[in-house]
């Protein structure tokens, strides 16, 4: 199933896009190895992801992805600028947010929806620091963790894509994106790569 932006939504060749924010939990790994691993080497943004995670362990999850992808995949560290072509990866236990001048704060504030990191406090990062630049993905993962964080992301002109809940592993976070009315693209898994792809390639090739 395949849906398009509203007739209120940004060309993106209006503004580059400037940010791709992905969120996940249960069934997560293969979700963001189907869409990270189909990203193009030359992808000209960040790809921040928040994946829920257990704290109690340290997580081999970017060295995985690393090996599916053509991308630099690595665990966010505080302070760092959100480099393009990179894909960073909170940390268990802390929130990964994005600041104004691009980059990256770890924090350790209280949990969201009983989970840290939150997708909800990503997305709404990243709406706050790139407005319409910003793009926020949601794929497969149970509870309602990014449905706050997606509706800020739309109100500030950015453009909200998530996973066909009728095929993700757990539905929830997909179905909670949906049900806000702020989901721009419902897409297949095999969908999402090409359309960020191509969101973030638009206006580039003058």
């Amino acid at each position: 199933m395949t849906t398009g932006p509203d007739s209120n939504s940004q060309d993106p060749s209006d503004e580059q896009f400037g940010v791709v924010a992905i969120a996940a939990s249960a069934g997560g790994l293969q979700a963001l190895s189907a869409v990270i691993g189909s990203l193009p080497a030359e992808l000209p943004v960040p790809v921040l992801v928040v994946q829920h995670l257990d704290p109690r362990h340290e997580t081999v999850i970017a060295d995985i992805l690393a090996r599916r992808s053509k991308l630099k995949v690595k665990l966010a560290e505080h302070g760092e600028a959100a480099m393009p072509g990179v894909v960073y990866f909170a940390p268990p236990d802390r929130h990964l947010l994005v600041e104004q001048d691009g980059r990256l704060a770890l924090t350790l504030t209280e949990l969201v929806h009983f989970v840290r990191p939150s997708a909800d406090l990503l997305f709404e990062s990243v709406a706050g620091s790139y407005g319409a630049r910003a793009i926020a993905c949601v794929l497969s993962g149970s509870g309602s963790d990014g449905g706050m964080g997606v509706r800020a992301v739309k109100s500030r002109g950015g453009t909200v894509i998530a996973q066909d809940p009728a095929e993700a592993d757990f539905s929830g976070m997909p179905e909670t994106a949906v049900a806000t009315g702020a989901v721009d693209f419902i897409l297949g898994l095999a969908e999402i790569a090409p359309v960020i792809t191509g969101l973030v390639s638009a206006g580039r090739q003058e």
